[in-house]
């Protein structure tokens, strides 16, 4: 049975904008899809889901954020194998490589990742959001 669960941390608001436009176009096509902040969830819980879409923002020198996110992602990194998953992010600065270097991570731990993860600069503008929403649709024919 294919559940989804959209997984995210955002310190300014723009990745949690992202979050709930993925989240609004995988539920377009499948309504078994959930939405946590990374502190509403537990990687047992987290385990039990076919799909996920981790949302993490670029933090100082484009790495994931440090004190909630990538310790959730790092133990939860090696339940991963098999597993469809989709990341985005927003950033400020650089050229992207956190996002490279976190699918590299996210192939390296055996899942099946979507597309190229989806980053978008600062707060998204309204094309933004449908860029998110697409992609969550896309992502639910995975």
């Amino acid at each position: 049975m294919k559940n989804y669960a959209v997984i995210y941390w955002s310190g300014t608001g723009n990745t949690e904008i992202m979050a709930k436009s993925v989240f609004k176009g995988i539920k377009e096509l499948n309504s078994e899809v959930e939405i946590y902040n990374v502190s509403e969830i537990t990687v047992e819980d987290a385990k039990k889901f076919s799909h996920i879409a981790f949302g993490c923002p670029s933090m100082g020198a484009e790495v994931l954020e440090e004190t909630e996110f990538d310790p959730f992602f790092t133990k939860l990194e090696s339940n991963l194998s098999g597993i469809k998953v989709a990341l985005f992010g927003s950033y400020g600065w650089g050229d992207g490589e956190w996002m490279r270097d976190w699918e590299t991570r996210t192939e390296n731990a055996g899942a099946q990742l979507f597309e190229e993860g989806l980053i978008l600069g600062d707060k998204p503008t309204s094309e933004g959001e449908d860029e998110c929403y697409q992609f969550g649709k896309k992502f639910a024919a995975f």
